[in-house]
């Protein structure tokens, strides 16, 4: 299958789809990681893809290609082109990774947004939760339920803009065995008091939240990295919350992804130096 390590001279191919796509990062960490390992007939690509482009794109890739990390707006999709979808991508909803095998083995889609998420909250120094805010209601904020049910939080408040469009987060919050609390309004008033707050919003739906006084400290994730730090993150920062960037999220979910490609150890250090020297190229 996909994740058995292979000769580093072996020609495979992998990218990362969606749209937009134009300024992922994602090239350059498992670049990196191919580099570190030796992996010098490997190669990774952004390619623009979107719902409807999916399947088509799928069914034409030859037998040198190992996987596909998948961004919005085919996380949900990703589950449709599986021949197997792994039991946490199921209970999610969403995939982010597709791995592509050899010799006629079988497609598999798996969910590796739920381990980056834990990692980074991990590194914040979060061990367990009893106290948290989801904000938001898509793929990311069912992986974010996921993550929060490995540190013990099984009823998180989730707030949305209109509760009733979270049929999918529901049927997830179902099938993960936790007990959201969601609540419409997301925008209105006050984020409530937690102990972590994740927000899984796109790049300036939050920017309305920064006035928080955030009296508690929580530990405050926004999955979104550039421009860093967005505003509410800058609020928090300035309040002293703890902060996690969406590029740890970014990284650790990388991580993953490459050892389930390449079924080797992934280098994190040097995907982390990459990474941060990337962002500090990126112009803004």
């Amino acid at each position: 299958m996909a994740g058995d390590a292979v000769s580093g001279s072996e020609k495979r191919r992998a990218a990362v789809l969606g749209s937009p796509i134009r300024h992922s990062l994602s090239p350059t960490l498992h670049r990196t990681a191919y580099a570190a390992l030796g992996l010098t007939g490997w190669s990774y690509d952004a390619m623009e893809c979107d719902e409807a482009a999916l399947p088509a794109f799928v069914e034409q890739l030859g037998p040198e290609w190992a996987g596909l990390s998948l961004t919005m707006p085919l996380k949900r999709v990703a589950l449709t082109v599986a021949d197997e979808v792994s039991a946490l991508a199921h209970a999610v909803g969403a995939a982010n990774t597709l791995l592509l095998g050899q010799r006629g083995e079988p497609r598999r889609a798996e969910n590796t947004d739920v381990a980056g998420i834990l990692a980074a909250l991990r590194e914040a120094g979060v061990d367990r939760v009893s106290a948290s805010v989801v904000l938001g209601a898509g793929g990311t904020a069912q992986a974010a339920l996921a993550a929060l049910r490995e540190l013990g939080e099984t009823t998180p408040t989730v707030l949305v803009r209109d509760p009733s469009r979270t049929a999918d987060l529901r049927a997830a919050a179902d099938r993960l065995g936790v007990a959201p609390m969601i609540s419409g309004g997301l925008l209105d008033g006050e984020i409530p008091d937690a102990e972590v707050i994740i927000s899984t919003l796109p790049p300036g739906a939050a920017d309305a939240l920064s006035r928080q006084l955030w009296v508690g400290r929580p530990v405050v994730l926004d999955v979104v990295y550039t421009p860093w730090p967005t505003p509410l993150a800058a609020s928090a920062i300035t309040a002293g919350c703890p902060t996690v960037s969406g590029l740890a999220v970014l990284l650790h979910q990388a991580v993953a992804q490459c050892e389930l490609m390449t079924g080797r150890p992934a280098p994190t250090a040097q995907m982390r130096a990459a990474l941060d020297a990337a962002v500090t190229r990126q112009p803004g």
